[in-house]
């Protein structure tokens, strides 16, 4: 035996409304269309790691170039921000095409405890920022030995 539901067009209309607002989040928002969504913190792709000796930290950040770049370090958080610029024009014989593009980042993270922030390092190659913060002497680690009675 089978049921009969009542059609409400309303319930429809939402479904098809947020349709449509994925449709264009998906389409124009995403982060395959740099032109329209610039480079966010969210895409700023950080790997941490810990060696003996020291925090190191890799941000990678293509297209940007070194002096467009500001690291900074207050207490135990990492702040990488930045703002990239790119101007591009074409003039050809009939027409001049002249665009402008402006994208500003900031990411911040924490850091471990028993940093030497001040001795910090930091470098740049290929689109990538390499952040080096050796530890204290108290964060290092230290073997103890264990010894039979």
């Amino acid at each position: 035996m089978s049921s009969l539901m009542r059609w409400q067009p309303m319930n429809e209309l939402v479904s098809l409304h947020d349709a449509m607002d994925r449709l264009f989040e998906d389409s124009f928002i995403g982060p395959r269309w740099g032109w329209i969504a610039p480079m966010r913190a969210a895409n700023l792709a950080i790997n941490m790691y810990e060696t003996k000796d020291e925090v190191v930290v890799k941000a990678e950040l293509p297209g940007v170039k070194p002096e467009e770049v500001e690291v900074t370090i207050t207490g135990n958080t990492l702040t990488i921000s930045g703002e990239s610029k790119e101007e591009n024009e074409v003039k050809e014989k009939d027409y001049m095409r002249k665009e402008r593009q402006f994208s500003s980042f900031t990411r911040s993270v924490t850091l471990p405890d028993g940093l030497k922030a001040d001795q910090a390092d930091a470098s740049f190659e290929n689109g990538v920022l390499t952040l080096k913060v050796p530890k204290s002497e108290q964060a290092k680690p230290k073997t103890i030995q264990v010894k039979a009675k």
